[in-house]
């Protein structure tokens, strides 16, 4: 080492440990121009761009976080453990093209740890590439690594590939290493209807009896002990087990309804006729168009993708969080209160001043690669009914499809289902009832200030007769009929929501009116709704 590079070391440690004291003391600004001066001398160094980005959100400072990220997605990396820390960082703010070429590294499916493979197969999931994820998954598994939360995430990713009977053996082998995860117990029970013969009650109970009273394992333990209780016809014994595991989770995740009505308020109220006269959105062109399908979870939002991504001109990459990501990239603004969904108030506040057509530019950035070489893509995130009047605005060509269902089979849908830390308003009737109300409200508004931009999906008329309301979604997204769009049995794309079982099978209408079998417990919401 000659000695302008033994000076240039000894700066770029002193820069390295000044910036260290600063985010001790709290001190921000400071270590944010401790770790640039570092950089000045050293631009490739990895390690500093992560904490400056780091520094950068505490300054909330989002884009400028955003660009050290992908500034040190340009260095040639030896280390995966670094890359897989850079992946991850740029996918929770948002930067998901960045991260899609990180994970092209050749390196990463040469390697020969097991624990790494299936660190990245979490991020290939997380961007909703699950036959790479499962991939990688498969080569851990080959080379011996073996623990219980890897063979629950994996037999997730072949139940998501399409793969149930493997997937119900790789829970089996999961449970017989960690007996108590809860969630994959309710994997399994959601794996195929119960029976008399063959269900996993005696084991459930005898599970309830071993894990922590009010945890996350009690709860999913509950909800599994509905699944199969509910399965053999049990419905008393059901229900007790559904209102345990609710009671569980509304403990862990209160919902606040007064905030979230003041947030729909807020969001109506900012979306006046005033808001869509201006026409500032991005302009039609040639590159692939988003369809965006918003509604409440457990709608039908993904039989209606799955109806989608068989038509020839349409990817159908999932759920994606890229519009809500570039809303707060836009806004310069990392993150929104737990609990609150895509939008809180802050946030809002900052929307009455805001650059739509930059808004529009930075989702179709961050979103387009998705669409794979088609001309149309699929945006199902059900949470975005709230930013509808935003997508049109910063969107004009976009499409919009609303699924509508029943309010009490929709209801019953969300209450019965387990959602872990989403949702929080799921978990308790008078919660459920508020949301419920909000999102019709919501909903009403869109209707009447953007007239033919969304259009309703009815979820019954989809049921009974698919191929007449694909012939009207397909009309209104600007597609040409193809046959066969609604057998969604030819569909052999991923699919990684709870729906992901039912919607193998051919398209049937079993759900509807699914709440009766409920209707004296249910009165209470039914009065509410």
């Amino acid at each position: 080492m000659n000695i302008a590079d033994s000076v240039s070391a000894r700066t770029i440690e002193r820069q390295w440990e000044r910036a260290q004291r600063y985010i001790i003391a709290e001190q921000f600004p400071a270590a944010r121009a401790a770790l640039e001066a570092l950089l000045s001398h050293a631009p490739g160094n990895v390690q500093a761009r992560l904490l400056l980005s780091s520094v950068c959100l505490k300054l909330e400072r989002l884009r400028d976080a955003c660009a050290q990220l992908v500034a040190a997605a340009n260095v040639a990396f030896d280390d995966l453990a670094e890359l897989h820390k850079l992946a991850f960082c740029l996918h929770k703010l948002g930067e998901t093209r960045v991260m899609h070429d990180c994970l092209e590294y050749p390196a990463i499916v040469s390697s020969d740890s097991g624990e790494l493979l299936a660190m990245f197969a979490q991020l290939h999931q997380l961007l909703g590439q699950h036959r790479r994820a499962l991939g990688l998954m498969d080569r851990a598994l080959e080379i011996g690594f073996n623990t219980p939360d890897f063979r629950y995430y994996r037999a997730l990713q072949l139940q998501f590939n399409g793969r149930t009977r493997e997937a119900e053996g790789e829970l089996e082998a999961c449970l017989c290493m960690g007996p108590s995860h809860g969630r994959a117990w309710l994997a399994l029970a959601r794996m195929r209807r119960q029976t008399p013969q063959r269900n996993h009650l005696a084991s459930i109970a005898a599970q309830l009896g071993r894990v922590e009273s009010g945890s996350e394992h009690q709860a999913a333990l509950e909800f599994a002990r509905f699944k199969e209780l509910d399965d053999l016809d049990r419905c008393d014994e059901a229900w007790d087990a559904l209102e345990h595991g609710n009671a569980i989770m509304s403990a862990r995740l209160p919902h606040d309804s007064a905030a979230e009505h003041r947030r729909c308020n807020a969001i109506i109220e900012l979306c006046d006729a005033r808001f869509f006269d201006i026409v500032d959105g991005v302009a039609e062109d040639d590159g692939p168009k988003p369809i965006f399908i918003i509604g409440m979870p457990r709608s039908g939002t993904t039989l209606l993708d799955r109806i989608l991504g068989n038509h020839s001109m349409v990817a159908s990459p999932g759920e994606l969080p890229d519009f809500p990501n570039q809303l707060r990239w836009t806004a310069d603004m990392y993150g929104v209160d737990p609990g609150t969904g895509v939008v809180d108030a802050k946030l809002i506040n900052r929307l009455r001043a805001f650059d739509y057509r930059l808004l529009g530019e930075r989702y179709l950035l961050q979103s387009r690669w998705r669409a794979r070489g088609k001309p149309y893509y699929v945006d199902k995130l059900p949470a975005n009914f709230m930013l509808a009047g935003l997508i049109h605005r910063a969107l004009p060509m976009a499409r919009i499809l609303a699924l509508r269902r029943d309010p009490m089979d929709i209801c019953y849908s969300n209450w019965k289902a387990y959602f872990g830390d989403s949702y929080a308003y799921s978990y308790d009737i008078k919660a459920l009832a508020a949301h419920y109300a909000e999102f019709e409200k919501v909903m009403t508004h869109w209707r009447r200030a953007l007239p033919g931009v969304v259009m309703d999906v009815d979820y019954a008329a989809l049921v009974d007769d698919p191929e007449a309301m694909t012939a009207r979604v397909l009309k209104f997204c600007g597609l040409p009929h193809e046959a066969d769009c609604g057998d969604i049995t030819r569909n052999r794309n991923p699919v990684s929501t709870l729906s992901s079982p039912q919607v193998r099978e051919k398209i049937h209408r079993r759900a509807v009116g699914e709440w009766r079998r409920y209707e004296k417990q249910l009165e209470p919401l039914r009065l509410m709704v």
